[in-house]
């Protein structure tokens, strides 16, 4: 058959690189690609969330699969419009995506299906959100009630820091209306875990755990990014672990979409912390998490498009549990100087190094495009995402490194402390 995938970034190119590697697949388009996608699959110039016309290339190609990556399709109905019109698709409907694209709705969903969470409260003014994270001693974290490509949340710790963040949003709208309304949460502390499940609606499969790095610099120090790297499986989380999540957090929120009408397929993400007092969800995603899905992916044995499939037609029960590589996946996200303040990045950098990766190296684009007579260069401020597994983390982790070195272009810049946490 032939398959499509939504998006233009390192997660899509994974998502890419795994499809062409299923013996049920004919053909693979990404839509709009990007210059890694563009050397196995054929890149189609539709943008990730022009529905009409990605509707138009499913008819006209006969597609047998719709893969949705970013959240900007599912947020403009992109699986509303191909499911009507026939197609399996691979992403949840708009309504179930809102537990994506409202943390307000999110936190709400998690309310009612008892779902262990941080004690929270919404607002649209700023004077009121000031008040709770005073009577907090401003430890709390600030997020944008809407999409904001994973840079809408300010962990605070001081009441300056939360006024500040408060203010950013609610009066000075820098997330514009992703930012009108804002959910403001108790500060946790522990260490970070996301899990992912593909769901049919009604069944959940839980995927390898993993564990991303949100801040900027070495030693979590800077703005929270999209993400500067990933590690599975992450340090201290066990099958127990994992199988608590998947009955107290993943299960019930698809039950809980399901009994409200929307019934959600594709891959669902949680973003969790394990605290003192237990598991406490951050965040619910409705797609691949992106650098997760780069090191995830990489483990799996099983056939992705076997799993997105019977995803897709509500069959996720037929099938065996996922098969997983015993060797650990570790990525390092390579990006372009002053990345994540996007007003500050410039693109159009020629890139080389990449024809020299070191063996056993997988290099995932991002932020990446071809330019007639100057060949590679950035595209964005995440540009490339270096991939390795290794018998070991400490094994992989130096793999990936190295090949984050070897990519260059005029102010590249990654964290070397990826998953150093479960080395030694």
């Amino acid at each position: 058959m032939k398959v499509l995938v939504v998006g233009s970034g390192a997660r899509e190119h994974a998502l890419v690189w795994k499809c062409v590697q299923s013996d049920l697949v004919e053909r693979v388009y990404c839509a709009p690609g990007n210059g890694g996608t563009g050397g196995m699959a054929r890149n189609v110039p539709i943008g990730a969330a022009d529905v009409v016309r990605i509707v138009e290339f499913a008819k006209r190609e006969r597609l047998g699969l719709v893969i949705l990556g970013p959240e900007a399709a599912v947020e403009a109905g992109v699986g509303d419009a191909l499911r009507s019109a026939g197609f399996n698709v691979f992403g949840p409907n708009r309504g179930a995506g809102r537990i994506e694209s409202s943390k307000s709705f999110a936190k709400q969903l998690m309310v009612r299906a008892g779902i262990p969470t941080a004690d929270f409260a919404v607002f649209t003014q700023p004077e009121p959100a000031r008040a709770w994270a005073r009577e907090r001693n401003g430890l709390v974290a600030v997020k944008a009630d809407g999409l904001a490509r994973g840079k809408g949340v300010i962990v605070c710790a001081s009441v300056e820091e939360a006024n500040s963040a408060i203010d950013a949003m609610l009066v000075q709208s820098r997330f514009g209306k992703s930012g009108a309304t804002v959910v403001l949460e108790e500060r946790l502390e522990g260490a970070e875990l996301s899990v992912l499940g593909i769901t049919d609606g009604t069944d959940v499969v839980a995927l390898a755990p993993a564990r991303d790095f949100k801040r900027a610099h070495d030693g979590d120090h800077g703005p929270n990014t999209g993400g500067m790297g990933a590690y599975s499986p992450p340090a201290g989380v066990d099958r127990t672990v994992l199988g608590e999540v998947l009955e107290k957090v993943l299960k019930p929120a698809v039950r809980e979409l399901a009994d409200s009408g929307d019934e959600f397929r594709g891959v669902l993400y949680a973003g969790l912390m394990l605290t003192p007092s237990g598991i406490r969800t951050l965040e619910f995603n409705a797609r691949f998490g992106d650098p997760e899905a780069q090191v995830v992916l990489p483990r799996l044995e099983s056939d992705f498009v076997t799993l997105a499939l019977a995803a897709a037609k509500g069959t996720l029960a037929s099938l065996p549990d996922p098969t997983w590589s015993p060797r650990a996946a570790v990525g390092v996200v390579v990006a372009s100087a002053n990345y994540p303040d996007d007003a500050l990045v410039k693109s159009g950098f020629q890139i080389s190094g990449l024809a020299e990766m070191p063996r056993g190296v997988q290099i995932f684009h991002a932020g990446t495009k071809f330019e007639p007579g100057r060949g590679l260069v950035t595209d964005g401020g995440r540009v490339v995402t270096s991939v390795a597994l290794g018998d070991t983390v400490g094994e992989a982790r130096e793999k990936a490194l190295a090949g984050a070195r070897q990519v260059r272009f005029q102010g590249a810049f990654f964290r070397t402390d990826i998953a150093e946490e479960a080395v030694g």
